[in-house]
């Protein structure tokens, strides 16, 4: 238990009593999943009853915000900062750690909610592409976790310290579980390919502009890859 409250405290703001040692979750990052399925069915289960369409993306896109504190949404702007910014590494750090936000930080802010709440809208079991999502997402950030050299020390290069080459093949396992879900498989194979493709194309960015990867680039992969597979789902 202390190894699960460890990680919801980490991806969530919830209320779960006194602080764990993040070193019981940075032993287990393999288990991020496990926390896509809890911010996954919270925000599903108020959405569910919510009839209008437009309006139940909205309050989920409000709600995945509010229940994650928009820590991983914090690192995607980081990242947008980065990805934008003109000139060579040491500049690109430079934006992608600095803690002011630019043009680049509010265009991919907007770029990936608007897809978010596009795909919610037009999907047709949006409690189920919630949970599916939001495990994706976190599979992502398990990848990254494992793979991802970083370029400084910080969160990431801490989780990073423990984490395992293994560790991703466990969180796919802890994904399967997701075909158990009144969604055409299709659908969920569809989820599976991008969230791998994701993580690995956004891991090749980083090593190209910055040498690496940090906690915001974890938490970019983390926004874009929920939003990617939603919007998936809805094609597919």
């Amino acid at each position: 238990m202390k190894t699960i409250l460890s990680l919801l405290q980490f991806t969530t703001v919830l209320p779960l009593g006194k602080a764990q040692d993040l070193e019981h979750f940075a032993r287990r990052s393999y288990l991020y999943p496990v926390a896509g399925y809890v911010i996954g069915a919270l925000v599903a289960l108020p959405v569910y009853f919510i009839a209008n369409q437009t309006i139940a993306a909205a309050v989920a896109v409000a709600l995945i915000i509010l229940i994650t504190g928009a820590h991983h949404f914090d690192g995607l702007l980081d990242f947008g900062d980065g990805l934008m910014a003109q000139g060579d590494r040491e500049k690109r750090i430079r934006a992608l750690t600095d803690r002011n936000v630019g043009a680049g930080a509010i265009a991919l802010g907007i770029a990936v909610t608007l897809l978010l709440f596009a795909g919610l809208q037009e999907t047709a079991a949006i409690a189920c592409a919630l949970i599916i999502g939001e495990v994706c997402a976190k599979f992502s950030m398990a990848f990254l976790t494992a793979y991802g050299t970083p370029f400084k020390e910080g969160m990431h290069s801490y989780l990073h310290r423990f984490a395992q080459p293994g560790f991703p093949a466990v969180s796919f396992l802890l994904c399967l579980p997701l075909f158990l879900l009144p969604v055409a498989p299709v659908k969920i194979f569809g989820a599976m390919i991008l969230m791998f493709l994701c993580p690995v194309i956004l891991l090749g960015i980083s090593q190209r502009l910055f040498g690496g990867v940090n906690g915001d680039v974890a938490g970019a992969s983390n926004e874009i890859t929920r939003a990617l597979v939603i919007v998936g789902i809805a094609l597919l």
